[in-house]
């Protein structure tokens, strides 16, 4: 059974899991404004600390690819991608949307994540439910504009994230009886969901080169919108 930390950076909230196999051993989620690169290493550390494991005794690292905060990819796909590298243990990378989706297995309605873009815009992807309890994407994550969600749409869905809690009001009075909110604790984005489709993916040995993986942007940063002749091409480890 593989050992696995997992780390989520992309929104505000901040999120880390140890698993051993199927089991979520340790989970801390924390909402803060306090940045992730003042919070990751160290909150990493003290987990492993909890329950008496060091780095060398992971079997994999997983973090959130996005899309999400630009800044709050960086710095956890810089940090994992570099721990994962410097041990040279499996590296899985999920998109952040996949993973609040799967946090609600079994639904029997089609989930929508969003994540708040700013600029009332979200980040978005249709989720179909699978007999498995799992879901199938219904297309890539996209950026959209508040009023283009309804788009999207077509029955009853559930929908969840900071995105949806942010605009819950206007989606609404846009879809009625289609928008479905998910219960509070299905808001932010968890590690030990992250460690549980990463753990799956490990066991398929199916992985992802710490070297070459890049962050799921979606849409340009205000930098490369300001400046067409920006373009971020990272692999991050440097």
């Amino acid at each position: 059974m593989p050992k696995i930390i997992a780390a989520d950076t992309s929104t505000l909230s901040g999120s880390v899991a140890l698993l051993d196999g199927e089991r979520i051993l340790l989970e801390w989620t924390v909402v803060s404004s306090q940045t992730h690169n003042r919070r990751l290493l160290k909150s990493l550390d003290e987990a492993l600390g909890t329950l008496g494991w060091s780095h060398w005794d992971l079997d994999g690292f997983a973090v959130t690819s996005g899309p999400g905060s630009f800044t709050g990819l960086r710095i956890g796909l810089t940090t994992m991608k570099t721990l994962a590298w410097a041990s040279g243990k499996p590296f899985v990378a999920i998109p952040s949307l996949e993973v609040l989706a799967a946090g609600l297995p079994g639904s029997s309605l089609p989930v929508c994540p969003l994540i708040d873009a700013h600029k009332r815009e979200v980040y978005g992807c249709l989720y179909q439910p699978e007999p498995d309890g799992g879901f199938r994407s219904m297309g890539a994550c996209r950026a959209l504009s508040v009023g283009a969600v309804p788009e999207l749409i077509r029955e009853r869905t559930l929908f969840c994230g900071d995105g949806w809690l942010l605009y819950r009001e206007t989606l609404q009075d846009l879809l009625g009886p289609l928008a479905v909110g998910a219960p509070s604790p299905f808001h932010a984005i968890r590690a030990g969901v992250l460690g549980e489709l990463a753990r799956r993916r490990l066991e398929r040995g199916d992985v992802d080169d710490p070297v070459t993986c890049v962050p799921l942007y979606v849409r340009p940063s205000e930098a490369e919108m300001n400046r067409p002749d920006l373009r971020v091409t990272e692999p991050l480890l440097s």
